[in-house]
């Protein structure tokens, strides 16, 4: 394979599960799938190429090839893998389930919720930091003020400012603005997770009918507790973590390699999450029927709450 390229388009959601939800297009031979825009809900929504879908502008802003050529090294394997699954021998090749677990951890790493889990977490430390710095440092801050302004700062939201100002001067600062932090974030965070991951088993779980739908924060953290499903925790925290691969499979990493299969109402509650966490929009297989299902539940999307 070729070194990967720096691209300022890259997919959020791989093209090679979105093309598990196509199906022909009614004039053509191309391979299409709907996407369903949960800020508009009540628009005609019209089928699209997968290679049109699941993408964002600059997700990472620097350096892009090097976290292409890491997700490549997974997305590569896929097609046998889910080959796999849709021939009912997910656990036949011990690297295809390791593949599957990857692709599960990727997509919870490369998406917009982890993004902003990184931003936040940044933000709490400087904060942390400039009160850590006013309280046991704030002489210091005084006379590097005069230093530099020429200005005696005497209270503690003055002494704050000036320390932000140095703090935003630091290295790790320069590179959260330029991007480079969080690209080393993202790699480190993945090879954590999969290391994590590997202690999991693999559940491949297939509706008795109904399909599964696939948002664009599609790999999610899950826990019941006393009957309320919520998403969102840390993974350490969870007590699994999810990811459609198809209108027909979805992996959830468990106890035990095992194939489940589920009633409609569960494939329903999935369903809506994945509506519920998703940033914008929502892909289904063009044949599903699944856009009044959508509708319905894009008109209760939360806000903030991520029980269900």
């Amino acid at each position: 394979m070729g070194t990967a390229q720096e691209t300022s388009r890259q997919h959020l959601v791989s093209k090679v599960l979105l093309e598990e939800f196509t199906a022909p297009e009614p004039k053509g031979s191309s391979q299409q799938l709907l996407p369903f825009d949960l800020h508009h809900p009540g628009r005609v929504h019209k089928r699209m190429h997968p290679s049109r879908c699941g993408w964002i502008e600059n997700f990472v802003a620097v350096d892009s090839a090097s976290v292409e050529a890491l997700w490549s090294n997974t997305e590569r394997r896929v097609k046998a893998a889910i080959a796999a699954v849709r021939a009912g021998a997910p656990f036949a090749d011990p690297l295809h389930v390791g593949v599957l677990r990857d692709l599960v951890v990727l997509h919870y790493v490369r998406s917009l919720h982890y993004r902003d889990v990184h931003a936040d977490s940044v933000e709490r430390a400087r904060a942390h930091l400039v009160a850590k710095v006013v309280s046991q440092y704030s002489e210091q801050l005084r006379l590097e003020a005069l230093r530099e302004t020429g200005l005696y700062l005497s209270g503690p939201a003055s002494l704050g400012a000036f320390a932000e100002r140095l703090i935003d001067r630091s290295t790790i600062m320069r590179d959260r603005e330029s991007g480079k932090l969080f690209r080393t974030s993202i790699e480190d965070t993945f090879h954590k997770m999969r290391d994590l991951a590997s202690k999991r088993r693999l559940e491949v779980i297939t509706p008795e009918t109904g399909q599964f739908l696939i948002g664009d924060n599609p790999a999610l953290t899950l826990c019941v507790k006393e009957s309320r499903t919520i998403y969102g925790m840390a993974f350490g925290d969870a007590q699994t973590l999810i990811l459609p691969i198809g209108p027909r499979h979805l992996l959830s990493l468990g106890a035990e390699d095992v194939a489940l299969t589920v009633p409609q109402t569960f494939v329903d509650r999935l369903n809506a999450l994945q509506v519920h966490a998703a940033h914008r929009f929502v892909y289904l297989h063009p044949e599903s029927g699944l856009e009044p299902f959508v509708e319905r539940a894009a008109q209760r999307r939360p806000s903030g709450d991520r029980t269900r």
